[in-house]
């Protein structure tokens, strides 16, 4: 048994598990009129109404217990203070500071980092005003109205899910088009719409070797070269988002046109920083500055609220009270939203990037659950397939709704559909319905006996399903950033308690190392296969294939 499972907190809350199983949300709802209201907070123009939660004020106190045992708040002010929490890289966690609008210093290692974040704000706003006004021009004097973002994992997804989720913010005169996969039909058939003339590529790699995103970029550069552009052109059409100066100029790229990352940054933290440049470029840096200005307000609730109505601390308490208390392996976000729908893929990766870790503090194996897998999609699309299994499955999947109340081209009747299946789907999940039930709608269809029996035991839904309720006034930029950063600290939260480290990600490196070593047999095909049966097996047969 580790330290946290034998702490009081945790056995406490194993002992109140065992008590709320034995009990029913409808029952809840039906003896407190006030359960709705005394379980909602607000904050940063988010509501979040928990009342459809297996919780009662005596679980949220021992969940509150555990957070203060396990110095949550300690670790938070840790973080804002730039201390080295990321402990196997040596590294500050500072994400926060791309977001500071207090004017308060950030330090790190005793230097203050805001005066390098402001200016590389500064930077972003000028080169987007640049190109939005059309003074930039590509090498034959055509303003650059095509913008290829290239990158991969959070230097991909947040630019990409943060845009798409403002499309009725877009600014008209640009057209951005972003590019993960190394796979080259997706490269290709962006480059087949695009004028090479008037065609702005942005490479964001810290490292600017990440294997990805430098192939897809030095296929869009050969593409370029192709069309009439010369080297010296590149400097015009070509810009990174980078630490290596070196590596990006012998590219040819203009040195003024690399914008900076720091280490304290990760790479599903960053769309903060210069990584963010595509995101400006798509919806204008006055929207860009509401995106980090919302993040921003939700980190000074973060920091100052108190923790009963602390909105990530309330999340993170309720997703830690099923995985580690009711063995729920999984937690599906649904927003109805189209231009959401992406969110889920973006929390998925800050998630199980973050928290799929099996070791606590140092060296300790861990005797608990971690990271749940996340998934989800657009809720009235999941309702068509994957409800089914939330309603009535065997296993339990706490959710996520998230709604807007206004939203743009608003259809009063299609957005009435829109809430009404919403906040019809949490009913259904909480209330469930008894086999009684389904036996009396079933009792005027003429049904004998045995199939009527039969076909209620079908239809009854045991109810009792947990979830949350996300509502919005509408997704602007602000919100947005806020809707983020809560997540980004739900996160925190969670890691804190269970005594991961967040902020590594060490079995991607392994896959990314694993994957060069394949690639150099893949292509140098004389080379010896000393890799396992099963990979030489299919090295060889890509081998014969392409020979």
């Amino acid at each position: 048994m580790t330290a946290l499972t034998a702490s009081p907190a945790w056995q406490n809350l194993t002992r109140l598990a065992t008590k709320i199983k034995t009990q029913h949300m409808r029952d809840w709802f039906a003896l407190d009129s006030q359960r709705a209201e005394n379980f909602t907070q607000a904050a940063c123009g988010i509501e979040l109404d928990f009342s459809k939660n297996l919780v009662n004020d005596e679980v949220m106190q021992a969940l509150q217990a555990l957070a203060t045992e396990c110095h949550v708040s300690e670790k938070s002010q840790a973080m804002f203070a730039g201390g080295i929490i990321n402990h196997t890289e040596k590294r500050a966690v500072l994400h926060t500071a791309l977001r500071n609008f207090s004017g308060k210093p950030v330090l790190v290692d005793g230097k203050d980092v805001m005066p390098e974040v402001l200016a590389c704000q500064q930077k972003i706003q000028d080169f987007v005003a640049s190109v939005h006004s059309g003074e930039r021009r590509g090498y034959t004097g055509k303003p650059l109205k095509q913008i290829i973002a290239i990158g991969i994992g959070g230097s991909f997804l947040g630019p990409k899910i943060m845009s798409e989720a403002l499309k009725p913010y877009w600014f008209e005169g640009v057209k951005v088009h972003y590019v993960a996969n190394v796979d080259g039909c997706h490269i290709q058939d962006i480059l087949a719409t695009v004028d090479h003339q008037e065609t702005l590529v942005v490479m964001s790699s810290k490292s600017f070797t990440t294997q990805e995103t430098l192939q897809n970029t030095l296929t869009a550069k050969a593409w370029f070269l192709e069309a009439g552009g010369s080297q010296q052109d590149i400097a015009k059409h070509f810009i990174a988002v980078s630490s290596n100066i070196k590596a990006a100029t012998e590219f040819g790229m203009a040195k003024d046109n690399i914008f900076p990352l720091w280490d304290w940054v990760g790479g599903r933290y960053s769309l903060w920083s210069a990584i963010g440049l595509p995101i400006a470029l798509t919806i204008g840096y006055d929207n860009y500055r509401e995106l980090l200005q919302g993040a921003f307000e939700m980190d000074e609730h973060f920091q100052n609220a108190p923790i009963e109505q602390n909105l990530p601390m309330i999340l993170a308490l309720l997703g830690v009270w099923y995985v580690n208390f009711f063995d729920a392996q999984s937690h599906v976000l649904l927003p109805y939203y189209h231009y959401l729908r992406g969110f889920p893929a973006y929390v998925q990766q800050l998630d199980m990037e973050s928290n799929g870790k099996r070791i606590s503090g140092t060296h300790t194996q861990i005797d608990y659950a971690t990271g749940p897998i996340i998934w989800g999609s657009e809720g009235t699309n999941g309702q068509h397939s994957f409800h089914q299994l939330i309603h009535q499955g065997t296993v339990l999947v706490p959710a996520d709704f998230m709604l807007p109340l206004k939203v743009p081209n608003q259809d009063d009747i299609h957005h009435a559909m829109l809430a009404s299946n919403c906040f019809g789907q949490t009913q259904a999940l909480m209330q469930g319905k008894t086999f009684e039930e389904c036996k009396a709608d079933l009792t005027s269809k003429g049904l004998d006996d045995v199939t009527l029996e039969s076909l209620a035991t079908h239809k009854t839904m045991p109810g009792n399903k947990p979830s949350n309720t996300l509502l919005f006034n509408q997704v602007d930029p602000k919100t947005l950033g806020a809707l983020v950063a809560m997540y980004e600290h739900k996160v925190f939260v969670q890691g804190a308690i269970w005594g991961v480290n967040s902020f590594d990600q060490w079995g991607v490196e392994l896959g990314k190392e694993l994957g060069n070593q394949v690639l150099d047999k893949l292509v140098n095909t004389d080379a010896n296969l000393n890799f396992d049966a099963s990979t030489n097996q299919l090295i060889s047969k890509f081998r014969q294939a392409n020979g």
